[in-house]
C-alpha cells in the first residue's frame, strides 16, 4: 500500500489518497458500508501524514462517497435504493381556501419541547454557530450606540445594513437602490408587504407544490385563495404548469423560490428564471420572490435572483439572515422596487421598524468579512450531514420510500408511499422524542398525506443519528389500515 502514494507525483498528496481510496472502491477492495482503515494507520501505510489522511477524508465526505460516525470512524457510503426522487404532484383544477392553522399549531409546539430531536424546524444555523462573534459585535455596537441603543430605528431600516446588502446584490451583478428596500422582521414579514402590495383579499395567487407551510399560513390569514404549481425535485415550478394556469384562472402574482425551495431543495437553472419572468410579463403578473435560502446552496456558485432578469414592476424580492446568521434576530428585507412606498406605508401599520441593534451588529458583521466565512463553513457542514442523513435514511427506511436529493437548504422532503401516512408517523415521533414535519401542512388541499419532512440543519450527534434510525423504525408503525 505505500507504494500506492507517489511523493514525485503531479498533485498533493491527499488527491492521491483520494484517488487510491476511489480506485479500492471501484475495484471492490473497499465495499459498500465497509469502515474505511482509521486516520493513524491509514498514514502508517501510505507513509503520508494523518493531516494528509484527514483532508482526504473530509474531502470525500463532503462528495458524499464516504460517512463518518461518531465514535465509530469512516464508512464507504452504501449504495442507495432510494436513488429516485419524489414524484410530480398533479395541477390543480381550481383555487382553493386554505385551513392549516390546527396541525401548524402542533407542529410549532413539538419543536419547543423540552429534550426533543428538532427533525422538524429549519434552522441551519444551529450547525455552525454565530453566537460568540454576534455577542462580541452586540457589546462594540452597544457602546458606540450609547442612548440611541434605546431608541426605534429608521422605520424602513437602518441604512448601514441596508449598503451592505445592495454591495451584495452588486456582487452578484444586481443593481438595487438603497430607497427601494425595506428591512423587515424577518423574511415572514417581508412575504406579507409584498403579498399586501399586488394583492386584495379574495384574489388567487399561485404557490409552489409542495410549498413551505409558512407560506400556506400566510396565504390564509390574507384571506386569499392558492393555486398550487407543481414542482420539479431539481428545477423548481414546472413552467408548462404554470402557463396552462396562467391561461386558466385571473392569478395576480406568483410566490415562488427560485433558489433552494423549500421543503424539496430544487434549484430553478438560470435559463428557467428568464423564462419565468418573461412568462409572467407575457400574462402581466407579479413574482414574489423567496430567496431566503439562496445562500445555502451545495453549487459551485449561487444562483442568481429572478429580478435579475426582470422588469422592476414584475419582481419583489424577500429575504432575510434567519437561515444563515440569526434566527432570532428576526432581520430580512423586501426589495419592493416601484412598490417601495406602499411598502413602507405597509410595514409602518404592520410593526412601525425592526430592531435597531439587530441590524447595527448585522451590518458590522457583513462589514468585516466573517459572514461570508461564516457561509463557507455552514454550507460545508449542512452538505456532510446530508450526506450522513440520507445514508441513514437509505439504510434503514422502507426500500420503497423516495428521499430528495435538495441542492441547498438543509431539508429533506420523502414521499413514504400510498400505504404509509405521514401524520401518524408525526404523532409516533412525538411519542419516542423526535419531531418532524408532516407532509400535509406544504398543500393549500389534501396533498401529501403520505409525505414527511426532516431537517438535517442540527449539529450531528450519535443521538442523532440513533433518532434517525429510530424513524426508520416507527415508519414501518405508520402503515394506514386499508391501503388507498
Amino acid at each position: 500500500m505505500s507504494l500506492a502514494i507517489g511523493r514525485d507525483e503531479k498533485g498533493y498528496l491527499y488527491q492521491q489518497v483520494i484517488n487510491l481510496i476511489q480506485t479500492m472502491s471501484e475495484q471492490g477492495t473497499l465495499q459498500p458500508g465497509d469502515k474505511l482503515p482509521s486516520l493513524r494507520i491509514l498514514a502508517t501505510s501510505l507513509r503520508v501524514s494523518i493531516p494528509t489522511v484527514k483532508q482526504a477524508y473530509q474531502a470525500l465526505e463532503l462528495q458524499g462517497k464516504i460517512v463518518a460516525r461518531e465514535k465509530s470512524g469512516y464508512f464507504l457510503v452504501a449504495k442507495s435504493r432510494n436513488a429516485v426522487q419524489p414524484k410530480k404532484a398533479k395541477l390543480v383544477n381550481k383555487p382553493l381556501q386554505v385551513n392549516k392553522q390546527g396541525l401548524i399549531e402542533q407542529v410549532y409546539q413539538a419543536i419547543h419541547a423540552p429534550d426533543m430531536i428538532p427533525f422538524g424546524i429549519a434552522n441551519p444555523v444551529a450547525v455552525a454557530s454565530t453566537d460568540k462573534m454576534l455577542a462580541k459585535l452586540m457589546r462594540k455596537a452597544m457602546q458606540q450606540a450609547g442612548q440611541r441603543a434605546i431608541n426605534y430605528g429608521a422605520m424602513d431600516g437602518l441604512a448601514a445594513l441596508k449598503k451592505q446588502i445592495v454591495h451584495r446584490y452588486l456582487d452578484m451583478g444586481v443593481l438595487v437602490e438603497q430607497n427601494e428596500m425595506v428591512i423587515t422582521n424577518g423574511a415572514q414579514e417581508a412575504l406579507a408587504i409584498a403579498l399586501q402590495c399586488v394583492t386584495n383579499p379574495g384574489d388567487v395567487v399561485a404557490i409552489e407544490s409542495p410549498c413551505y407551510f409558512g407560506i400556506v399560513e400566510l396565504v390564509e390569514n390574507l384571506g386569499l385563495k392558492a393555486i398550487e404549481i407543481p414542482l420539479c425535485p431539481e428545477e423548481g415550478v414546472w413552467l408548462s404548469d404554470l402557463e396552462q394556469a396562467l391561461e386558466k384562472h385571473p392569478i395576480k402574482a406568483c410566490l415562488f423560490s427560485t433558489s433552494i425551495n423549500n421543503p424539496l431543495g430544487s434549484c430553478m437553472p438560470e435559463h428557467k428564471r428568464e423564462q419565468l419572468v418573461h412568462l409572467l410579463d407575457r400574462f402581466q403578473v407579479t413574482l414574489i420572490e423567496d430567496d431566503v435560502y439562496g445562500d445555502l446552496h451545495f453549487g459551485s456558485a449561487r444562483g442568481l435572483p429572478a429580478m435579475k432578469y426582470a422588469k422592476p414592476e414584475r419582481v419583489l424580492t424577500c429575504a432575510s439572515f434567519s437561515k444563515t446568521a440569526a434566527p432570532s434576530y428576526r432581520i430580512g428585507w423586501l426589495v419592493a422596487g416601484p412598490y417601495a412606498e406602499k411598502a413602507r406605508r405597509i410595514k409602518r401599520a404592520l410593526s412601525c421598524s425592526s430592531s435597531l441593534m439587530n441590524q447595527w451588529v448585522l451590518a458590522d458583521y457583513l462589514a468585516s468579512g466573517e459572514f461570508d466565512r461564516h457561509l463557507k463553513l455552514l454550507r460545508q457542514r449542512l452538505l456532510s450531514n446530508k450526506n450522513k442523513m440520507r445514508q441513514v435514511l437509505t439504510e434503514t427506511f422502507p426500500a420503497d420510500v423516495l428521499i430528495s436529493d435538495p441542492q441547498g437548504g438543509c431539508v429533506f422532503w420523502l414521499d413514504l408511499g400510498k400505504h404509509y401516512d405521514g401524520t401518524r408517523l408525526f404523532h409516533l415521533a412525538l411519542e419516542n422524542g423526535i419531531s418532524l414535519t408532516p407532509g400535509s401542512l406544504f398543500s393549500a388541499g389534501q396533498k401529501y398525506q403520505n409525505c414527511v419532512r426532516l431537517s438535517f440543519g442540527i449539529p450531528w450527534t450519535a443521538e442523532v443519528e440513533n433518532a434517525a434510525r429510530t424513524l426508520g423504525t416507527l415508519v414501518r408503525q405508520a402503515r394506514k389500515e386499508k391501503a388507498v
